[in-house]
């Protein structure tokens, strides 16, 4: 599913064509996603896009009035089409701007969303959320505090929103193999330089993966259309059963949380 490299990826390739423009009108052809789209969405007509915002997975369209809170789900995307395509079947909302340009969400699964609200206040799915982890609040220091008493698998507690946002399943794989800690060590037992280690790490690979267009595993797309290109950087996530890239030593897989986490024994203690 699109992690935060991908939002990110997403909310940079709008950015250009929806910022400063006016809606001409909102085409609602599916409003049964994840939860139901508002049909006070329609309110948006005549109204300019003043932003375009990111929090943890969910971009935020900031409106003359309104803001309009769009999560990817599972298998979602937007692209922006210069001239008016046929719409095909997973194509469930089309945003048309007044020049013509049309920003269009896709998403065969309909775990995605569109939400409608007044203020950010309104939404709340976005309330109770960690650090962004790319900014200066996320730190070995806030993880260390963070972490006392702590008797759950790294690998599970740097998923956790309420923790720190944005640090989806094949990230949290390939940091804790850079910052060289096994993924089934307890939050209580890592050391402050390991802390310092492995927010290191996550600011990397989420950093390289943004530069790298996100991660194309099997759904996301670019809104230009075209793959991510991080697939290719992958250290361990997705590589069970191949040598380490470092040592050699076969690539594990298990469950934790009920996720598959990708790591490498010998590298991460």
């Amino acid at each position: 599913m699109p992690e935060l490299p991908e939002v990110e990826t997403s909310r940079r390739g709008i950015l250009p064509y929806l910022k400063g423009q006016t809606i001409d009108k909102i085409i609602v052809r599916q409003s049964k996603l994840r939860w139901p789209v508002d049909r006070a969405i329609s309110n948006a007509h005549g109204q300019v896009i003043l932003d375009i915002k990111r929090r943890a997975k969910y971009l935020l369209l900031q409106l003359s009035n309104n803001w309009i809170v769009i999560h990817l789900g599972m298998s979602g995307s937007l692209r922006i089409l210069q001239n008016r395509q046929k719409a095909e079947k997973h194509d469930h909302i089309d945003l048309v701007l007044g020049n013509g340009v049309i920003l269009r969400y896709t998403d065969p699964r309909r775990f995605g969303s569109w939400l409608w609200a007044n203020s950010l206040g309104e939404i709340s799915q976005l309330q109770h959320l960690g650090p962004e982890p790319l900014s200066h609040e996320f730190s070995a220091e806030y993880l260390f505090e963070k972490a006392r008493n702590r008797q759950v698998p790294i690998k599970s507690w740097i998923m956790d929103n309420h923790i720190v946002v944005g640090v989806g399943n094949i990230y949290a794989s390939e940091s804790l193999f850079m910052a060289k800690i096994n993924p089934n060590r307890k939050v209580n037992t890592l050391q402050f330089n390991e802390f310092e280690r492995l927010v290191a790490s996550i600011k990397q690979v989420l950093t390289k993966s943004i530069e790298q267009g996100g991660t194309t595993l099997k759904d996301f797309l670019q809104s230009d259309g075209k793959p991510g290109y991080f697939a290719q950087e992958l250290q361990v996530y997705g590589r069970e059963g191949e040598q380490c890239l470092i040592c050699g030593t076969e690539i594990k897989s298990q469950k934790i949380g009920q996720r598959n986490t990708f790591y490498c024994e010998n590298c991460q203690k």
